[in-house]
């Protein structure tokens, strides 16, 4: 038998997933000791490992739970969806790599050449995969971690000082999507 903080260490958890994990019905409710204490056997083990593999393979937990609730061989449509997830994560990724390698070939222009403007930096973003919410939120960072770096590239992307202000105010505004 498993006490629940023996139980938690042997998966590299913290007590206190294990016990939500319990609470949302991932795993199933341990029995009482004659001290009431919750102890967990060899199945609850089993399935806590199981979890973790799947956590570990970035699974949302509905869906660990929709896989250990089917037959074995249940699992394939919801890992399929899942990579297909992924893939379209990493892909808007790479965009965003693609976004800042343009960034930084044009390094040397900025300040010296006035190549870039508002309209032509946002079309980069857009085919880079940016979403108006992407580069919302990006201003957003941009904005919480180097104001006055912000400011400057707002100016250098010819932007009147009205519709600066306007943009930094909302930046200020977004939430941090962390």
């Amino acid at each position: 038998m498993w006490t629940v903080s023996k139980l938690a260490r042997a998966c590299g958890l913290s007590r206190t997933a294990l016990l939500y994990y319990e609470s949302i019905g991932l795993l199933k409710p341990a029995s009482r000791s004659a001290g009431n204490y919750r102890t967990y056997g060899e199945k609850d083990l089993a399935r806590l490992l199981q979890i973790c593999v799947y956590r570990d393979a970035g699974l949302k937990l509905d869906d660990i739970r929709a896989i250990l609730d089917r037959p074995p061989d249940g699992a394939s449509s919801v890992l399929k969806r899942r990579l297909v997830e992924l893939n379209g994560e990493v892909e808007k990724l790479r965009g965003h790599q693609r976004a800042i390698l343009l960034l930084l070939r044009n390094k040397t222009s900025f300040g010296r050449n006035k190549v870039i403007t508002k309209d032509k930096w946002v079309s980069i973003m857009k085919a880079s995969g940016f979403t108006e919410a992407d580069m919302r939120r990006w201003h957003g960072e941009f904005e919480r971690s180097a104001p006055g770096e912000h400011q400057e590239f707002l100016e250098f992307l010819h932007i009147p000082e009205a519709e600066i202000r306007s943009i930094r105010e909302w930046s200020k505004k977004a939430e941090n999507p962390r």
